[in-house]
């Protein structure tokens, strides 16, 4: 083949590359732009679990602040101070480690969590990293930390069908999201690695008893009585971790937003919550609850 020919087909060949990545960039931002009021009824990951799921949105407002400290303390320490999606070196340290069959080294950001969720598939190969990377890369520098983290607790998986922190709080504590302790703040972010082998006991809360899957009794113990607490006295306490994405506030500012009138409020059982207990065979009362707590 001529020099001049191969030379053209070689311009050619990187103009196409190049429109594509431009025809990618502009795609992903205008979806992210979007995310800025849009918030989906159904992401990738629900869709692919089959069957109907249990969940409900949430506003952030309506969320306890031990919840968002503890997401961000144990995490994404950086969501709030970083530009961008994540730290390129840990990145770089990242994708080396996945080549050569060793473990992450550090793990995904709440950015890369969120985006993966939503658009992408659970199998960690080189293509989803690749757009989970410029996805969330979008996100981080269209969206602020306090939508992109308002987005990853409606959308983050706490058990089988079981998806966002509306549905979670409802199901394992009996009672809604801005309620929450520290404590159970906590055994949620122990939850996150391994949802689909959590569930709730018969009594309320998430079963650790007998036969419990050995890796969710270390994750949820380890969440909930060291590592989370010990990141969160490492920023500060709650009130500086949820400063570090811009909030001041607290969720009993916002209880005269609650009510029937307010789909974001989650102020009652979702419907599909029970469906879900009723599944799992969980006693409801004569109001279709489940029976309280025992002390």
């Amino acid at each position: 083949m001529p020099a001049g020919k191969r030379k053209h087909r070689i311009r050619r060949l990187l103009a196409r590359v190049f429109k594509l990545g431009l025809a990618m960039a502009v795609i992903t931002e205008l979806a992210a732009v979007a995310f800025v009021w849009f918030a989906p009824p159904r992401t990738a990951f629900m869709l692919q679990t089959g069957g109907p799921i249990a969940y409900q949105y949430v506003s952030l407002n309506h969320i306890s602040r031990y919840v968002i400290a503890a997401a961000v303390a144990h995490e994404d320490q950086q969501l709030g101070t970083r530009v961008g999606a994540f730290d390129v070196d840990e990145f770089r340290d990242r994708a080396l480690a996945y080549l050569q069959g060793k473990e992450d080294p550090s793990g995904s950001t709440v950015p890369q969590q969120l985006v993966k969720n939503i658009f992408l598939w659970p199998e960690p190969n080189p293509l989803r990293k690749g757009l989970e990377a410029g996805l969330a890369t979008e996100f981080s520098l269209t969206l602020s930390p306090q939508r992109i983290m308002e987005l990853y607790l409606n959308y983050a998986q706490f058990g089988p069908k079981l998806y966002g922190i509306c549905a979670a709080s409802w199901y394992y504590f009996d009672e809604p999201p801005w309620k929450m302790s520290e404590y159970q703040a906590a055994q949620l972010m122990g939850v996150l690695p391994l949802p689909t082998l959590v569930t709730r006991s018969a009594e309320g809360g998430i079963y650790l008893g007998p036969g419990v899957h050995p890796k969710v009794w270390d994750y949820v113990n380890g969440a909930a009585n060291v590592w989370v607490p010990k990141q969160i006295e490492g920023l500060g306490g709650w009130k500086a971790a949820v400063a570090t994405i811009g909030i001041s506030d607290t969720a009993t500012d916002h209880a005269a937003e609650r009510g029937t009138a307010n789909p974001d409020g989650c102020s009652s059982y979702p419907a599909s919550v029970l469906d879900l207990l009723r599944q799992h065979g969980i006693a409801l009362d004569r109001n279709g609850h489940p029976a309280p707590l025992r002390g």
